[in-house]
């Protein structure tokens, strides 16, 4: 993905952008910014992002260590009566092993080196799938919002999802609720590949959560391309003017400005458009979080929580106009598919369980370089 992520930079002369910032912890653009230096070379920035990236991934196995040896260790230190370097210790001879911290910098590598491709690729489409009708000179987005707003219409027998669940939830507490819902998304994007890359119990499982990630964002990516739209919320943003002003009207608002000054003002920088909607990557990597709890972890509170979650992120992604049924139907299957062949490469079988046995996973489990330690403490115990 970054090769592509280079060549159409360099194809559409649009530089690539480090998306979260300042969000991260430190980084060379940061200490770029500080010092006023100016580049404008592409291939200069593209050189920044990989450095910057791997810093990110050295920041979050810093963050591991702190949070699982500095916060746990005083915790478990104060519980058991003992010394604070001794807890330390025993936990860094146990848990940090090689092949662990292997799998964090691999696994946040992998993850952020996709997950920058993604949201400057998705940055970079009007401008590759732009519209052939349209003026010359005239950046126009080709969109498909027509077609797939009549596929929402036939499925619900002539009316909008959105009118249907406006109707059913109403426009006020039900709108709050789900923004809420819609917007812990946002965090737990990187907070969840931190968990499973330093808390899973075994590397094959954190190994399982990256691959499928990486997969789930690649091909959302594509599928931006294949379809491109810009969601109902925009297209036919009229119906949704009812609603409650919520947290996640200012994202939509902010968002769209956002796409205008992207496309129209050529005197700003350091900004991306986030306009995409087929399909929805709110489906896909909610899904992929939910199967990853039910194969991985031993939770049935955890699990039923999880796809509650899920089922009112789908409700959300309608009710607020973010995505078409199609999207949301898309980025489902985004997630299955990315679930089984992340677990094929980390080495998973997936084989029928037997009433009252192990899951398939915890069958197909390899822990790799005999690292395959007993379950850490964020892991949940069977309920």
């Amino acid at each position: 993905m970054w090769v592509t992520t280079y060549v159409v930079g360099l194809r559409y002369d649009q530089a690539p952008v480090e998306p979260e910032g300042k969000m991260l912890g430190p980084s060379l653009t940061m200490a770029l910014d500080l010092l006023d230096v100016d580049v404008s070379s592409i291939t200069l920035l593209s050189l920044i992002l990989v450095v910057d990236v791997v810093i990110r991934s050295f920041t979050i196995l810093l963050a591991g260590l702190a949070i699982d040896l500095g916060v746990r260790g005083l915790w478990q230190s104060w519980r058991r009566r003992r010394r604070f370097k001794e807890v330390v210790a025993e936990r860094f001879r146990d848990h940090w092993t090689r092949g662990r911290m292997r799998l964090v910098v691999v696994g946040t590598l992998c993850f952020y080196v996709t997950y920058v491709c993604y949201r400057n690729l998705k940055s970079f489409l009007p401008f590759v799938r732009s519209d052939p009708d349209a003026p010359p000179g005239e950046v126009r987005a080709l969109s498909y919002d027509r077609e797939l707003h009549l596929v929402d219409r036939v499925l619900f027998f002539g009316h909008d999802p959105s009118d249907v669940l406006h109707g059913l939830l109403g426009t006020n507490v039900a709108a709050h609720f789900l923004s809420q819902v819609y917007l812990a998304y946002l965090p737990m994007v990187v907070t969840l590949v931190l968990v499973w890359l330093v808390w899973s119990r075994t590397l094959s499982f954190g190994y399982w959560f990256v691959c499928a990630q990486v997969l789930g964002w690649s091909l959302g990516t594509l599928s931006y391309y294949l379809l491109p739209t810009l969601g109902p919320g925009i297209a036919y943003w009229p119906r949704y003017t009812k609603l409650a002003h919520t947290p996640t009207t200012d994202l939509m608002d902010g968002i769209t400005n956002a796409r205008g000054r992207y496309l129209y003002d050529d005197s700003v920088e350091g900004i991306l458009n986030s306009v995409a909607g087929f399909a929805s990557l709110h489906v896909a990597i909610s899904l992929l979080w939910v199967l990853a709890i039910q194969y991985t972890l031993r939770s049935r509170k955890l699990t039923i929580f999880g796809w509650i979650f899920f089922a009112c992120t789908v409700v959300a992604t309608l009710y607020f106009g973010w995505h078409y049924v199609a999207d949301d139907v898309a980025g489902v299957s985004i997630a299955v598919v990315s679930f089984y062949v992340g677990g094929l490469a980390a080495g998973q079988r997936f084989t029928r369980r037997p009433r009252g046995g192990a899951t398939a996973s915890e069958d197909g489990a390899d822990g790799g370089d005999g690292d395959a330690e007993a379950e850490p403490a964020a892991t949940a115990p069977a309920s």
